[in-house]
C-alpha cells in the first residue's frame, strides 16, 4: 500500500526530514562511505529493511502515522555510519557562547546556521561540516533576530564588512557590545551591563 501511495502517506517529522537530508548530503560530501540511497525510489524499494521493523504495533492508518521515521531510517545505517554521520554532519553546532543551535540541511543549498552575531565573537574562521569540507552558511542576526549578514567566510566578514555593520548597530543597539576585533572578543548572549568587561 505504501509502495503504491508513496512516502508522503507517512508522517515525516522535521527530525526525520533532516536525517534524510543529512544522509543525502553525506552521499555527496563523503562519497568514500557507502551511504544508503535516500531518494523515494530507493526507500520504497527497501521498505522491509527500514520501515517494517518499526511497524510491529501498526494495525491501521492511525498506527502508521505514529511510526517514528527517525528511528526507522536509522535501520539503514551501520553503527559506524551512525557515528560518522553524527560527527561529520551534526544536527547542531555549538557556538562560542556554548549555545547549541540547529543546523539546517537542504538538498539544494549549503547547510545553514542562524545565530546572533554576538554569539559568534571569538570565532575567527567559518565553521564547517563534513570533516571540514563544507563551510556553513552563517545567517548572522541582530539582537532583534533580524539577518544582518549572510556569509560562508566569517574571517573575511570580520575583516571586510564588519566595521560598517558595527557602526550601524552601535547606534541602533547601544546596550550590546560591538567590539573592534570580533574574532578575538568574548562571545556573549547578554547586553553590556551584564558582561564581565563592564
Amino acid at each position: 500500500w505504501i509502495r503504491e501511495k508513496g512516502l508522503k502517506v507517512l508522517s515525516w517529522s522535521p527530525e526525520a526530514e533532516q536525517l534524510r537530508l543529512r544522509l543525502q548530503c553525506a552521499a555527496q560530501w563523503l562519497p568514500e562511505e557507502s551511504w544508503p540511497a535516500m531518494d523515494d525510489a530507493a526507500l520504497l524499494a527497501s521498505l522491509e529493511r527500514w520501515l517494517l521493523p518499526e511497524m510491529t504495533a501498526v494495525r491501521d492508518l492511525k498506527g502508521l502515522q505514529g511510526v517514528n521515521l527517525l528511528s526507522a531510517l536509522l535501520h539503514l545505517l551501520t553503527w559506524a555510519q551512525r557515528q560518522r554521520l553524527d560527527s561529520a554532519l551534526p544536527t547542531h553546532y555549538s557556538v562560542p557562547t556554548g549555545s547549541r543551535l540547529p543546523i539546517r540541511y537542504d538538498a539544494e543549498k549549503p547547510p545553514a546556521l542562524a545565530v546572533r552575531i554576538q554569539e559568534m565573537f571569538g570565532e575567527a574562521s567559518n565553521p564547517a561540516v563534513a570533516e571540514g569540507r563544507v563551510p556553513l552558511v552563517l545567517e548572522l542576526l541582530s539582537p532583534a533576530q533580524r539577518p544582518l549578514q549572510i556569509t560562508r567566510d566569517l574571517a573575511a566578514f570580520w575583516r571586510g564588512a564588519w566595521p560598517q555593520v558595527q557602526k550601524e548597530m552601535k547606534g541602533r543597539y547601544p546596550k550590546h557590545p560591538w567590539p573592534d576585533d570580533p574574532a578575538n572578543a568574548l562571545p556573549t548572549r547578554r547586553t553590556k551591563k551584564y558582561s564581565p568587561q563592564g
